[in-house]
């Protein structure tokens, strides 16, 4: 007999899992069905959660053995243990995937082992390792699918050395020289973690500039920065072919807008050129749920065309988020249950982790201007930052774009130390629709980097204060 709940989640990612564990919270008798045996999605087992891990210990590897000697401490011995670098990492992600299966216990959700797939109204058929099917009756099915890596036309990853971000993060060695295929979040932060760690990393993207989607001002000043690290960038440029060699890789580019090919050789090729909807073979056909030209799930209000059948995170349109996934997971179980579920999609910060870290929340000065929205603009470099002088962290600035005519608070762009952490202010202030003399006139705590925020905001009626 099969077994029957109110809830049935194909997925067990950031979407998956935080929809599972909410709609357990609100009394609905609940499933999630997974197809790797721990929890967490690429997310946590092979994306967002590994990658910080790397980033961190390589940036600390970085600091010891070249900036650490400028504030008067004098490191010797400081050397790269990359098999136990990669076990921290290991660690870090089991330690959070016990996590989320604690929280389904506490919850009572049921954590099932395999591939999900719908097999009719109110149906999920499940597929073990061992090809064994079982069957779930249901009420309500969640679509938490996610996302996959974009294949390249005519290039073959073997996670060896033609790798995608999953093979990035478990490189046997330091290669000597790696070329990035894709200019975006990903690409950049995993050449971030190779370059700190001895590689000669160079970045080619098609488009004629870095971080496509982020404000203008913000990937120019990064293209600098990151060019005074050692990245070597190849912009308007597109890879035509990858060829294996004995000891290498030979890889065939011409320009974006046409002309003459040229080759390039390397040892690691990682092809990072964005992710696409997990959304074949697992029934949508069957229930009516119907998919756009790229293949995302259309929804509204997380509702597909299909009676009772919703989808959340990366395989429906919006930015390709964790937290994208998360928010939407928490309003789409309460929407089953019968509360108001909501999410202010105007309100969804992007975070570079590479050094400096970049981030930013609302629209960009570029989205206001075709928009024609009127605005005003506030900036501060953290060059004039008490905090980030006394620190050496002087790289960056921040931007706050407000409405000309009521100074609510349109958009917010990072780049610094800490960024990452000073985001959630900006989108915060944002949620409650604050002008940017509220921030302007908060107090902040002195010395702090979180200072250039409020300096910042004052730019924008023009009382920025130097410090």
């Amino acid at each position: 007999m099969a077994d029957t709940f109110d809830v049935v989640i194909i997925g067990g990612g950031p979407g998956g899992y935080n929809c599972a564990i909410r709609a357990g919270q609100l009394g609905l008798k609940t499933a999630c069905v997974e197809s790797r045996s721990t929890l967490g999605g690429t997310c946590l087992n092979v994306g967002c959660i590994p990658s910080k891990a790397l980033l961190h210990a390589s940036e600390l590897l970085e600091t010891a053995n070249s900036h650490m000697a400028e504030l008067g401490i004098k490191a010797k011995g400081v050397e790269l243990d990359l098999p136990q670098m990669m076990q921290a990492k290991e660690e870090t992600v089991d330690g959070l995937t016990k996590g989320i299966a604690f929280l389904f216990k506490k919850n009572k959700v049921k954590h099932i082992t395999g591939r999900g797939r719908i097999a009719g109204k109110g149906k999920v058929e499940v597929i073990d390792d061992e090809g064994k099917k079982s069957e779930l009756t249901t009420k309500h099915i969640v679509i938490a699918t996610g996302s996959e890596v974009t294949p390249l036309p005519g290039v073959e990853i073997d996670e060896k050395r033609i790798v995608s971000s999953t093979g990035a993060l478990s490189l046997g060695k330091v290669p000597k020289s790696m070329v990035v295929i894709g200019a975006g979040v990903i690409g950049l932060e995993l050449g971030s973690v190779w370059r700190r760690l001895g590689a000669e990393v160079k970045v080619v993207e098609f488009l004629p500039r870095i971080l496509p989607g982020s404000d203008g001002e913000l990937a120019k000043q990064a293209t600098r920065i990151f060019k005074k690290q050692g990245f070597e960038f190849h912009l308007g440029t597109k890879v035509t072919k990858v060829e294996k060699l004995k000891s290498g890789l030979k890889l065939t580019m011409e320009p974006a807008a046409g002309g003459d090919a040229i080759t390039m050789e390397t040892d690691v090729v990682l092809v990072a050129i964005g992710r696409r909807p997990v959304t074949s073979d697992i029934g949508l056909e069957d229930v009516g749920v119907k998919l756009d030209a790229r293949g995302f799930i259309e929804t509204d209000h997380w509702k597909t065309a299909a009676d009772n059948v919703w989808a959340i995170g990366d395989c429906t349109t919006g930015p390709m988020l964790a937290h994208k996934a998360e928010e939407e997971a928490v309003a789409c179980a309460e929407s089953i249950a019968g509360l108001p579920g909501h999410v202010n999609y105007d309100v969804i910060p992007g975070v570079v982790y590479t050094s400096p870290e970049i981030a930013w929340v609302g629209k960009t000065e570029e989205e206001l201007k075709a928009a024609k929205i009127p605005y005003k603009k506030g900036a501060f470099p953290f060059a004039a930052n008490s905090r980030g002088r006394a620190n050496h962290q002087t790289d960056g600035f921040i931007k706050v774009l407000a409405h000309a005519t009521n100074d609510e608070i349109l958009g917010v762009h990072m780049m610094g130390a800490q960024v990452s952490e000073m985001i959630g202010e900006a989108a915060l202030a944002m949620e409650f629709r604050a002008a940017s003399e509220d921030i302007a006139r908060t107090c902040h705590a002195h010395p702090t980097l979180s200072e250039a925020l409020r300096q910042a905001a004052m730019g924008v009626e023009g009382w920025t204060m130097q410090m």
